[in-house]
């Protein structure tokens, strides 16, 4: 990854954020609320640890089949990704409450879901929500050489073949986080002495990485087998359960971002990338089924990237009723608002773009 960051435009001549933010703030005053979370985050709090850690206690405390054991690594998986995305998020972007010392806590939580707090919030809310879809810049687009989801990326030969294996491949994310990818990225982020806030001293991030791993494998892999369960079972429910939750988030990632609509800009021989920062929200950004009620409650609210882009320290619950504000502000400065009704169609279009970016560059 490159060191040079691009620079964005500082001309908004329409004053596009500037509307739009003045708009979004006087809906929350006008409306008494908070731009955090609420009683509403905090049943779904609930509900998601509970659909989480429920089904392991009953693992470990009844003499399960197989059949039932592998069963309860599955709702795990769905209960991860669900903490992931809806408490795990909001609290690694201050936006799950108005206490410091609460949103550290749910932002925590990643460390028995398999990540690292520091890791995620470089890569997440510094890379990701400041270069989105830039290629050497946000490390979301990084998939080694075996996915291309950009035309700045290299090609192969294999790559003609992406958009039949990469679903396979999206299922080890989250068993990537666990057992490599962390220590990757602590490694390169120390060094370009990256943070999110106050740069940690690396003694600290790299004593918090290997004993909230020692942590982690204990309660995943080492408790289970000290109370009876045979260690293949215990082997093969782990991998259920990462590929399950890793399957979800990167289909839920990938319908924001690497869809046929959205762009992916590179900085000119300046260095300059073209819009503001907002308006390259706008174009490298899109929504999938808004109005679908169970896949805004489970995602958290991901499918409504494009407010959270824009809006990233305003919590997951709000972005439906902001969204037309948003929608109607994007249209008034004729700039872009992409959005599809369904998740099916976002679906369709992102294995339609990894097609595209499949084929030879020459021939596309």
């Amino acid at each position: 990854m490159e060191n040079n960051a691009p620079i964005f435009s500082k001309s908004d001549s329409l004053k596009f954020f500037r509307t739009l933010n003045k708009r979004v703030n006087d809906y929350f005053k006008e409306n008494n609320l908070k731009k955090t979370g609420n009683w509403k985050l905090h049943l779904k709090t609930i509900i998601m640890f509970s659909i989480f850690l429920t089904p392991y206690f009953l693992i470990l405390t009844l003499d399960l089949p197989l059949w039932a054991h592998l069963l309860m690594t599955i709702v795990i998986g769905i209960g991860m990704a669900g903490v992931g995305m809806n408490v795990m998020h909001d609290g690694n972007h201050g936006s799950y409450s108005t206490k410091p010392w609460l949103n550290k806590i749910m932002g925590g939580s990643i460390y028995i879901l398999a990540g690292n707090v520091y890791n995620w919030q470089v890569q997440h809310n510094v890379l990701h929500h400041t270069y989105t879809n830039i290629h050497g810049h946000d490390e979301d687009l990084e998939a080694g050489r075996i996915i291309r989801f950009t035309k700045h990326a290299d090609w192969s030969p294999v790559h003609k073949f992406q958009h039949y294996y990469s679903i396979f491949l999206y299922g080890l994310l989250t068993f990537n986080w666990a057992i490599t990818t962390d220590f990757k990225q602590m490694r390169r982020y120390i060094k370009r002495k990256l943070s999110y806030g106050e740069f940690p001293k690396p003694f600290t991030l790299w004593s918090t990485l290997i004993v909230t791993k020692v942590i982690y494998f204990s309660i995943w892999l080492v408790i289970p087998m000290l109370l009876g369960i045979v260690w293949w079972e215990v082997l093969l429910g782990f991998l259920i359960m990462h590929y399950t939750a890793g399957l979800i988030l990167s289909v839920v990632f990938q319908l924001a971002h690497v869809v046929e609509e959205t762009e992916h800009p590179q900085p000119d021989e300046n260095n300059e990338i073209e819009n503001t920062w907002a308006a390259h929200q706008l174009f490298t950004t899109a929504n999938f089924a808004p109005k679908n009620w169970l896949v805004n409650w489970y995602t958290g609210g991901l499918n409504h990237q494009i407010e959270h882009h824009i809006f990233p320290n305003i919590s997951h619950i709000h972005y439906g009723k902001i969204a037309e504000i948003v929608k109607q502000t994007a249209a008034e400065c004729n700039l872009p608002y992409y959005e599809f009704k369904t998740t099916r169609s976002a679906i369709y279009s992102h294995f339609k773009h990894l097609k595209e970016m499949g084929r030879k560059p020459q021939l596309a």
